[in-house]
């Protein structure tokens, strides 16, 4: 679950770590209030998810509040889907550094990543200069400790009361990292302002789906979802993407499902929505058929395989969903795994054909979208 830049940092504050003044605002009639509380020159900063926002046009400079109030409305009235405004005081910036932190899938533990050239994409410079990125692996269970933090400091080149400024602003960022079950906490650029403070001038959290829900200050918006769908799945804990084609996939598994939204891509298929019906959504397949039907496919191609998911289980909920929500879409199933015996009776009983080749099964999806058309 991505955060905005503005729950960041708000959580960001509560640490302890420096953030600019700011108002948040959803609209341009609350934008004076705002000025007042941020002050001019000010910064306007899109909260959408998306990188890049610079380069895009979604963060404004203004000097004036008539220059405000036209940046502002240009912002609400663009293309971007800009629903809120982080309103922030302008920092007189004298140097702008990086700072993250991350999990290493290799070793499991965080992955502290720093740079003295800040404002940059961090992955050109890796490429390009990579000797100028900062790395710091820390035990996420022991937590960080103080030669770290000063290696890490060292590595930014900060000195002096900067230098002190920096480790306690690494301390409360691994903290929020540690606490927030977080898979990546960044700022960039954490600018050093000429009257020597650090502060976090933008600030990214990512926290994991699995605990996100159950941390303290951190709640879904429908701003962070493309469609009410999304967000209506989100909140009942299905994992829930929409597209513009024809096909509603349920599928179980990351690994299963890139490999049968290829299939339908290369066979010259389109998919329109995609849901998550394997791990602990596997009992689940009545809400799992309404989420997916809202999607309006012209086909529902449910792909499964599993051991623990048991496939019998899996067919019973494709039965009482049918039952109960009379779908008028075909239904193509290659439903495997623990009990497939039994789902294939069931599957049966339902007038399904129970296939048991993937491809067999995406082709025949296909076919009939275009029966359907």
């Amino acid at each position: 679950m991505k955060l905005f830049e503005y729950q960041a940092k708000e959580l960001f504050a509560k640490a302890g770590i420096p953030v600019p003044v700011s108002c948040l605002i959803e609209n341009i009639g609350e934008l004076d209030a705002a000025i007042k509380v941020a002050r001019l020159p000010c910064v306007l900063k899109s909260q959408v998810l998306r990188g890049g926002r610079g380069k895009a046009g979604l963060i404004q400079f203004a000097k004036t509040a008539d220059e405000c109030r036209e940046k502002a409305k240009a912002l609400f009235d663009g293309p971007h889907r800009v629903h809120k405004i982080l309103v922030e005081q302008a920092l007189n910036i004298e140097k702008e550094l990086y700072l993250a932190i991350t999990v290493d899938p290799l070793s499991g533990k965080a992955l502290i990543m720093g740079s003295a050239e800040g404002g940059v994409d961090i992955e050109e410079l890796a490429v390009s200069a990579p000797e100028k990125i900062v790395r710091q692996s820390v035990d996420i269970m022991q937590g960080i400790l103080p030669y770290q933090l000063r290696s890490v400091m060292f590595g930014l080149g900060l000195e002096g009361d900067v230098f002190k400024q920096g480790m306690m602003l690494l301390k409360a960022l691994f903290e929020t990292f540690q606490t927030k079950g977080a898979e990546l906490a960044e700022i960039n650029p954490l600018v050093l302002t000429a009257e020597g403070k650090l502060v976090a001038a933008d600030g990214k959290l990512s926290i994991d789906d699995s605990v996100a829900t159950e941390q303290e200050g951190i709640t879904r918006t429908r701003d962070q979802f493309d469609n009410d769908i999304e967000f209506d799945a989100a909140k009942a804990g299905f994992p829930y993407l929409s597209f513009d084609g024809d096909i509603g996939l349920l599928c179980a598994g990351a690994g299963l499902t890139n490999t049968v939204y290829d299939l339908i891509i290369d066979y010259g298929g389109t998919v329109s929505n995609y849901l998550e019906f394997g791990g602990p959504n596997y009992r689940r397949a009545v809400e799992a058929m309404e989420f997916t039907l809202r999607g309006n496919p012209k086909v529902i191609l449910v792909v499964t395989f599993g051991t623990i998911a048991r496939a019998d289980v899996m067919a019973q909920g494709l039965a009482d969903a049918i039952e109960k929500l009379k779908p008028s879409v075909p239904i193509v199933t290659a439903i495997r795994g623990t009990n497939e015996e039994e789902a294939s009776r069931i599957l049966r009983s339902l007038g399904l054909e129970p296939l048991s080749n993937t491809e067999e099964a995406v082709k025949k999806a296909i076919a009939l979208c275009g029966k359907a058309s």
